[in-house]
Protein backbone atom coordinates (compact mmCIF):
# COMPACT_ATOMS: atom_id res chain seq x y z
CA UNK A 1 0.00 0.00 0.00
CA UNK A 2 1.24 3.54 -0.95
CA UNK A 3 2.30 5.79 2.40
CA UNK A 4 -0.52 7.86 3.21
CA UNK A 5 -0.56 11.90 3.73
CA UNK A 6 -1.08 12.95 7.17
CA UNK A 7 -4.57 14.25 6.44
CA UNK A 8 -5.41 10.71 5.23
CA UNK A 9 -4.11 9.01 8.07
CA UNK A 10 -6.25 10.74 10.12
CA UNK A 11 -9.28 10.02 7.92
CA UNK A 12 -7.91 6.49 8.07
CA UNK A 13 -8.17 6.40 12.00
CA UNK A 14 -11.15 8.05 12.23
CA UNK A 15 -12.71 5.85 10.15
CA UNK A 16 -11.05 2.67 11.46
CA UNK A 17 -12.73 3.59 15.00
CA UNK A 18 -15.90 4.32 13.72
CA UNK A 19 -15.66 0.82 11.76
CA UNK A 20 -15.13 -0.74 15.02
CA UNK A 21 -18.04 1.06 17.13
CA UNK A 22 -20.53 0.01 14.92
CA UNK A 23 -19.51 -3.45 15.34
CA UNK A 24 -20.40 -3.26 18.44
CA UNK A 25 -23.62 -2.39 17.85
CA UNK A 26 -26.73 -4.84 18.11
CA UNK A 27 -26.81 -4.94 13.86
CA UNK A 28 -23.51 -6.28 13.08
CA UNK A 29 -23.27 -10.18 13.42
CA UNK A 30 -20.06 -12.00 14.43
CA UNK A 31 -18.80 -12.87 10.95
CA UNK A 32 -19.75 -9.46 9.25
CA UNK A 33 -17.11 -8.07 11.83
CA UNK A 34 -14.46 -10.95 11.02
CA UNK A 35 -14.60 -10.20 7.44
CA UNK A 36 -15.26 -6.00 7.44
CA UNK A 37 -12.11 -6.15 9.49
CA UNK A 38 -9.81 -8.37 7.02
CA UNK A 39 -11.84 -6.24 4.01
CA UNK A 40 -10.59 -2.65 5.62
CA UNK A 41 -7.26 -4.04 6.01
CA UNK A 42 -6.84 -5.03 2.79
CA UNK A 43 -8.09 -1.75 1.17
CA UNK A 44 -7.13 1.01 3.39
CA UNK A 45 -4.72 -0.32 5.61
CA UNK A 46 -4.56 -0.64 9.55
CA UNK A 47 -3.49 2.37 11.59
CA UNK A 48 -3.25 0.84 14.78
CA UNK A 49 -1.39 -2.60 13.48
CA UNK A 50 0.28 -2.72 17.73
CA UNK A 51 -1.98 -1.54 19.31
CA UNK A 52 -5.03 -3.65 18.00
CA UNK A 53 -2.37 -6.51 18.94
CA UNK A 54 -2.54 -5.85 22.46
CA UNK A 55 -6.61 -4.28 22.21
CA UNK A 56 -7.80 -7.87 20.94
CA UNK A 57 -5.89 -9.87 23.82
CA UNK A 58 -7.33 -7.45 26.72
CA UNK A 59 -10.75 -7.38 24.90
CA UNK A 60 -11.48 -10.98 24.14
CA UNK A 61 -10.41 -11.79 27.78
CA UNK A 62 -12.84 -9.41 29.11
CA UNK A 63 -15.50 -10.52 26.71
CA UNK A 64 -15.30 -14.23 28.31
CA UNK A 65 -14.95 -13.40 32.14
CA UNK A 66 -18.50 -11.08 31.45
CA UNK A 67 -20.38 -13.85 29.43
CA UNK A 68 -19.67 -15.71 32.70
CA UNK A 69 -22.35 -13.34 34.61
CA UNK A 70 -24.99 -14.99 32.13
CA UNK A 71 -24.63 -18.33 33.49
CA UNK A 72 -24.58 -20.86 36.93
CA UNK A 73 -22.53 -23.49 38.36
CA UNK A 74 -24.47 -25.90 38.08
CA UNK A 75 -25.24 -25.91 34.66
CA UNK A 76 -21.16 -25.07 33.79
CA UNK A 77 -20.73 -28.34 35.73
CA UNK A 78 -22.87 -30.28 34.09
CA UNK A 79 -21.83 -28.88 30.66
CA UNK A 80 -18.31 -29.66 31.90
CA UNK A 81 -19.17 -33.30 32.31
CA UNK A 82 -20.29 -33.92 29.04
CA UNK A 83 -17.51 -32.08 27.22
CA UNK A 84 -14.58 -33.81 28.65
CA UNK A 85 -14.14 -37.19 27.27
CA UNK A 86 -15.34 -35.80 24.46
CA UNK A 87 -12.18 -33.20 24.66
CA UNK A 88 -9.71 -35.31 25.32
CA UNK A 89 -10.27 -38.03 22.84
CA UNK A 90 -10.45 -34.66 20.36
CA UNK A 91 -6.88 -33.56 21.54
CA UNK A 92 -5.65 -36.85 21.66
CA UNK A 93 -6.07 -37.91 17.87
CA UNK A 94 -5.57 -34.44 16.85
CA UNK A 95 -2.04 -34.73 18.53
CA UNK A 96 -1.43 -38.77 16.99
CA UNK A 97 -2.86 -37.93 12.98
CA UNK A 98 -0.69 -34.80 13.12
CA UNK A 99 2.47 -36.39 13.47
CA UNK A 100 1.51 -38.61 10.62
CA UNK A 101 0.13 -36.34 8.09
CA UNK A 102 3.24 -33.63 9.23
CA UNK A 103 5.50 -36.71 8.54
CA UNK A 104 4.00 -37.44 5.29
CA UNK A 105 4.54 -33.69 4.31
CA UNK A 106 8.13 -33.72 5.70
CA UNK A 107 7.43 -31.10 7.68
CA UNK A 108 9.56 -29.98 11.08
CA UNK A 109 8.52 -31.67 14.12
CA UNK A 110 8.03 -27.98 15.60
CA UNK A 111 6.39 -26.69 13.29
CA UNK A 112 3.66 -30.07 13.58
CA UNK A 113 3.56 -29.95 16.93
CA UNK A 114 2.10 -25.96 16.97
CA UNK A 115 -0.15 -26.32 13.85
CA UNK A 116 -1.51 -29.48 16.24
CA UNK A 117 -1.68 -27.91 19.42
CA UNK A 118 -3.52 -24.74 17.99
CA UNK A 119 -5.70 -26.92 16.26
CA UNK A 120 -6.26 -29.30 19.51
CA UNK A 121 -6.34 -27.05 22.28
CA UNK A 122 -7.41 -23.04 21.41
CA UNK A 123 -5.83 -21.91 18.30
CA UNK A 124 -3.54 -18.98 19.01
CA UNK A 125 -3.63 -19.02 22.30
CA UNK A 126 -2.22 -22.93 22.47
CA UNK A 127 0.54 -21.83 20.07
CA UNK A 128 1.32 -19.02 21.88
CA UNK A 129 1.70 -21.31 25.22
CA UNK A 130 3.25 -23.98 23.78
CA UNK A 131 6.27 -21.75 21.66
CA UNK A 132 8.83 -20.94 23.96
CA UNK A 133 8.39 -24.44 25.28
CA UNK A 134 9.37 -25.84 22.20
CA UNK A 135 11.68 -23.52 21.33
CA UNK A 136 10.02 -22.24 17.85
CA UNK A 137 11.32 -19.94 15.46
CA UNK A 138 9.48 -16.56 14.65
CA UNK A 139 8.95 -18.11 11.46
CA UNK A 140 7.49 -21.51 12.57
CA UNK A 141 5.37 -19.50 14.93
CA UNK A 142 3.97 -16.88 12.46
CA UNK A 143 3.37 -20.19 10.14
CA UNK A 144 1.19 -21.39 12.75
CA UNK A 145 -0.66 -18.57 13.80
CA UNK A 146 -1.34 -17.67 10.14
CA UNK A 147 -2.80 -21.20 9.57
CA UNK A 148 -5.14 -21.48 12.74
CA UNK A 149 -6.04 -17.45 12.29
CA UNK A 150 -7.11 -18.10 7.88
CA UNK A 151 -9.24 -21.63 9.10
CA UNK A 152 -11.13 -20.03 12.21
CA UNK A 153 -11.99 -17.18 9.69
CA UNK A 154 -13.64 -19.35 8.11
CA UNK A 155 -15.01 -21.68 10.36
CA UNK A 156 -17.03 -18.33 11.98
CA UNK A 157 -18.25 -18.30 8.58
CA UNK A 158 -19.39 -21.89 7.60
CA UNK A 159 -19.88 -23.50 10.96
CA UNK A 160 -23.85 -21.78 12.06
CA UNK A 161 -24.90 -22.34 8.79
CA UNK A 162 -23.61 -26.00 8.89
CA UNK A 163 -25.43 -26.19 12.12
CA UNK A 164 -28.99 -25.45 10.67
CA UNK A 165 -28.35 -27.63 7.86
CA UNK A 166 -27.93 -30.80 10.09
CA UNK A 167 -31.03 -29.19 12.69
CA UNK A 168 -28.44 -29.14 15.71
CA UNK A 169 -29.98 -28.07 19.01
CA UNK A 170 -28.56 -25.25 20.56
CA UNK A 171 -26.65 -27.67 22.65
CA UNK A 172 -25.54 -29.55 19.79
CA UNK A 173 -23.89 -26.75 18.25
CA UNK A 174 -22.32 -24.90 21.22
CA UNK A 175 -20.65 -28.63 21.65
CA UNK A 176 -19.52 -29.02 18.30
CA UNK A 177 -18.00 -25.63 17.86
CA UNK A 178 -16.14 -25.46 21.65
CA UNK A 179 -14.56 -28.86 20.00
CA UNK A 180 -14.16 -28.28 16.82
CA UNK A 181 -13.83 -24.62 15.85
CA UNK A 182 -9.88 -23.51 17.14
CA UNK A 183 -9.88 -20.09 19.00
CA UNK A 184 -12.24 -19.09 21.75
CA UNK A 185 -13.07 -15.83 20.01
CA UNK A 186 -14.49 -17.42 16.78
CA UNK A 187 -15.88 -20.18 19.14
CA UNK A 188 -18.20 -17.81 20.98
CA UNK A 189 -18.73 -15.97 17.98
CA UNK A 190 -20.32 -18.70 15.77
CA UNK A 191 -21.98 -19.97 18.95
CA UNK A 192 -23.07 -16.30 19.46
CA UNK A 193 -24.54 -16.48 16.14
CA UNK A 194 -26.56 -19.32 16.79
CA UNK A 195 -28.26 -18.65 20.12
CA UNK A 196 -28.20 -17.93 23.70
CA UNK A 197 -27.96 -21.58 25.18
CA UNK A 198 -25.28 -22.43 22.73
CA UNK A 199 -22.80 -19.75 23.41
CA UNK A 200 -23.02 -20.70 27.15
CA UNK A 201 -22.12 -24.54 26.56
CA UNK A 202 -19.90 -23.50 23.88
CA UNK A 203 -17.88 -20.82 26.42
CA UNK A 204 -18.21 -23.57 29.72
CA UNK A 205 -16.59 -26.40 27.00
CA UNK A 206 -14.14 -24.29 25.72
CA UNK A 207 -12.39 -22.32 28.25
CA UNK A 208 -12.25 -25.91 30.25
CA UNK A 209 -10.57 -26.97 26.70
CA UNK A 210 -8.04 -24.47 27.32
CA UNK A 211 -6.97 -25.67 30.84
CA UNK A 212 -5.38 -28.63 28.35
CA UNK A 213 -2.75 -25.94 27.83
CA UNK A 214 -1.05 -27.03 31.16
CA UNK A 215 -0.34 -30.87 30.79
CA UNK A 216 0.42 -30.55 27.13
CA UNK A 217 3.01 -27.65 27.16
CA UNK A 218 4.22 -30.06 30.12
CA UNK A 219 4.56 -33.04 27.67
CA UNK A 220 5.95 -30.42 25.56
CA UNK A 221 8.57 -29.78 27.41
CA UNK A 222 9.51 -33.42 27.94
CA UNK A 223 9.25 -34.54 24.17
CA UNK A 224 11.63 -31.71 23.31
CA UNK A 225 13.99 -31.43 25.85
CA UNK A 226 12.97 -27.97 27.01
CA UNK A 227 12.26 -25.57 30.35
CA UNK A 228 8.86 -26.26 31.97
CA UNK A 229 9.40 -23.03 33.56
CA UNK A 230 8.41 -20.78 30.18
CA UNK A 231 4.74 -22.55 30.52
CA UNK A 232 2.02 -20.18 30.22
CA UNK A 233 -1.41 -20.71 32.15
CA UNK A 234 -4.19 -18.86 31.28
CA UNK A 235 -5.36 -17.54 34.40
CA UNK A 236 -8.56 -15.17 32.96
CA UNK A 237 -10.38 -18.52 33.65
CA UNK A 238 -10.12 -17.91 36.79
CA UNK A 239 -11.73 -14.96 36.35
CA UNK A 240 -14.70 -16.00 34.34
CA UNK A 241 -15.05 -18.69 36.88
CA UNK A 242 -15.61 -16.19 39.46
CA UNK A 243 -18.17 -14.14 37.74
CA UNK A 244 -20.05 -17.27 37.41
CA UNK A 245 -19.94 -17.70 41.23
CA UNK A 246 -21.06 -14.46 41.62
CA UNK A 247 -23.79 -14.54 39.07
CA UNK A 248 -24.85 -17.73 40.82
CA UNK A 249 -25.04 -17.13 44.83
CA UNK A 250 -24.40 -13.55 45.19
CA UNK A 251 -27.84 -11.58 44.98
CA UNK A 252 -26.33 -8.59 43.73
CA UNK A 253 -25.02 -9.89 40.94
CA UNK A 254 -28.63 -9.79 39.57
CA UNK A 255 -28.59 -5.81 39.71
CA UNK A 256 -26.44 -5.76 36.45
CA UNK A 257 -25.53 -8.57 34.93
CA UNK A 258 -27.72 -8.31 31.87
CA UNK A 259 -25.98 -5.85 31.27
CA UNK A 260 -22.44 -6.93 31.66
CA UNK A 261 -23.30 -9.78 29.41
CA UNK A 262 -24.71 -7.21 26.74
CA UNK A 263 -21.53 -5.30 26.72
CA UNK A 264 -19.40 -8.68 26.46
CA UNK A 265 -21.26 -9.45 23.53
CA UNK A 266 -20.66 -6.54 22.11
CA UNK A 267 -17.15 -6.47 22.72
CA UNK A 268 -16.81 -9.68 21.38
CA UNK A 269 -17.65 -8.65 18.06
CA UNK A 270 -15.71 -5.67 18.04
CA UNK A 271 -12.72 -8.47 19.37
CA UNK A 272 -13.72 -9.95 16.32
CA UNK A 273 -13.29 -6.80 13.86
CA UNK A 274 -9.69 -6.65 15.18
CA UNK A 275 -8.50 -10.08 14.24
CA UNK A 276 -9.62 -9.77 11.28
CA UNK A 277 -8.60 -6.48 10.80
CA UNK A 278 -4.96 -8.15 12.00
CA UNK A 279 -5.29 -11.09 8.87
CA UNK A 280 -3.40 -9.71 6.15
CA UNK A 281 -3.18 -11.01 2.56
CA UNK A 282 0.75 -11.11 3.20
CA UNK A 283 0.46 -13.35 6.30
CA UNK A 284 -1.94 -15.70 4.16
CA UNK A 285 1.20 -15.93 1.51
CA UNK A 286 3.64 -16.15 4.09
CA UNK A 287 1.76 -19.25 5.56
CA UNK A 288 2.47 -22.28 2.54
CA UNK A 289 0.78 -25.19 1.29
CA UNK A 290 2.51 -27.67 3.97
CA UNK A 291 1.25 -26.28 7.15
CA UNK A 292 -2.09 -24.95 5.40
CA UNK A 293 -2.38 -28.50 4.51
CA UNK A 294 -1.82 -30.29 7.76
CA UNK A 295 -4.18 -27.45 9.54
CA UNK A 296 -7.08 -28.11 7.33
CA UNK A 297 -6.55 -32.11 7.26
CA UNK A 298 -7.19 -31.69 11.08
CA UNK A 299 -9.43 -29.38 10.85
CA UNK A 300 -11.47 -31.48 8.70
CA UNK A 301 -10.98 -34.66 10.62
CA UNK A 302 -12.16 -32.96 13.86
CA UNK A 303 -14.89 -31.08 12.75
CA UNK A 304 -16.67 -34.44 11.07
CA UNK A 305 -15.68 -36.97 13.87
CA UNK A 306 -16.56 -34.52 16.38
CA UNK A 307 -20.37 -33.86 14.61
CA UNK A 308 -20.63 -37.58 14.03
CA UNK A 309 -19.90 -38.41 17.43
CA UNK A 310 -22.34 -35.69 19.00
CA UNK A 311 -25.44 -36.02 15.97
CA UNK A 312 -25.31 -39.88 17.64
CA UNK A 313 -24.88 -39.10 20.90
Amino acid sequence: MQTLTLKERGFQKIIFIGALLVCATPWISAPVALVGGFLFTYCWGHPFQQLGRKATGWLLKASVVGLGFGMNLPQVIRVGKEGLVLTAASIGAVFVLGVVVGKLLHMSGRSTHLVSSGTAICGGSAIAAVAPVVNASEKEISVALGTVFLLNAVALVVFPPVGHFFHLSQHQFGLWSAIAIHDTSSVVGAAATYGQQALQVATTVKLARALWIIPVSLLSALVFKSDAKKISIPWFIALFMGAILANSYLSFAGLFNTQVVAASKAALVATLFLIGAGLSVEQIKAVGWKPLALGVVLWCFIAVASLLVILHL
